[in-house]
């Protein structure tokens, strides 16, 4: 977590700046109930004008304000003018801040609109589409400002706040650099976040005893089958001496989020496996790590 310090005339209190925005429907009202869990005051639907203000406001507070969260969307075709009036505001200022970007797949969004019945903010009668289209268009200067970018296609609420909170919990060690594992199947596509992509379809597949199939790889007795091969312990230990020489060498990099995606044919039992002694390694090496089984429960 970045922070600026506030000085007063006894101490120096770290005011910490997050702004969330993103694609309409992929979760930032979520997201920022997250953040108001944790601690931040938090303003949403905000214009970005009163962006400087608000962080003014949390300057002078002498500490009252020290965790600052805000939602900021797309309500008028001033936006991107305004919202980088904003960020110059802050790295003029020498205030430090972290961008979160939520975006979500077309289809996915059309869905959740469907669902809520709600209207996109900036539509006027034209194809649903069309619109998040133009958003995605008028949104893509300011992604590339962003620290973290989360896909939520895929999540449910609970995955989003456990992502959110593994970012920014203070009780979770910050490095900086934050890794997601997401187990997946190949018959349902690659997540299209992926930095990393490992195929482990040589494995033993539990799908093919009887007695097997319908568990997951959440459970023991998938985690011994898969594992009673040689070639998966080999596999397993070469991984995890790869992950030890990359992840410092992307951390030197300046990267900052990581995203290491794991499959089998249906996601269920060899990629949820793997996924998961994966995450309990790395955690086991102090990294920052958050997991998602993507297909598990097709």
């Amino acid at each position: 977590m970045k922070k600026i310090s506030i000085k007063d005339s006894k101490a120096v209190i770290f005011l910490k700046i997050v702004i969330i925005t993103g694609i309409s429907g992929s979760g930032k009202s979520e997201a920022m109930n997250v953040m108001e869990d944790l601690g931040y005051y938090c303003v949403d639907n905000l214009p970005p004008e009163i962006i400087p203000k608000i962080v003014s406001l949390g300057d002078n507070s002498k500490g009252k304000l020290d965790k600052i969260a805000l939602g900021v969307d797309i309500r008028g075709y001033q936006f991107l003018k305004e919202i980088n009036n904003a960020i110059d505001f802050l790295n003029e200022n020498k205030f430090e801040y972290d961008v979160i970007f939520l975006e979500s797949e077309n289809e996915v969004l059309v869905k959740r609109y469907k669902m809520s019945r709600r209207r996109h903010p900036l539509s006027k009668g034209e194809n649903v589409i069309e619109v998040i289209e133009k958003e995605r268009q008028m949104l893509s200067e300011v992604r590339k400002k962003a620290k973290y970018i989360i896909n939520t296609s895929n999540f449910l609420p609970i995955d989003l706040r456990n992502e959110i909170i593994s970012i920014f919990d203070e009780n979770i060690k910050d490095t900086g650099f934050l890794i997601t594992i997401i187990s997946f199947g190949f018959k349902y596509g690659v997540p299209i976040d992926s930095d990393l992509v490992f195929d482990v379809r040589f494995m033993p597949n539990p799908y093919y005893v009887d007695t097997l199939k319908e568990k997951t790889g959440n459970e023991k007795e998938i985690q011994d089958y898969v594992m009673n091969s040689q070639d998966s312990i080999t596999f397993l230990e070469k991984l995890k001496d790869m992950l030890l020489f990359l992840l410092p060498m992307y951390i030197k990099e300046g990267k900052n989020h990581l995203v290491i995606s794991i499959g089998c044919t249906g996601g269920k039992h060899r990629s949820v496996t793997v996924s998961n002694l994966i995450y309990d390694f790395l955690k086991d090496q102090k990294y920052n790590v958050f997991k998602k089984h993507r297909d598990y429960l097709n």
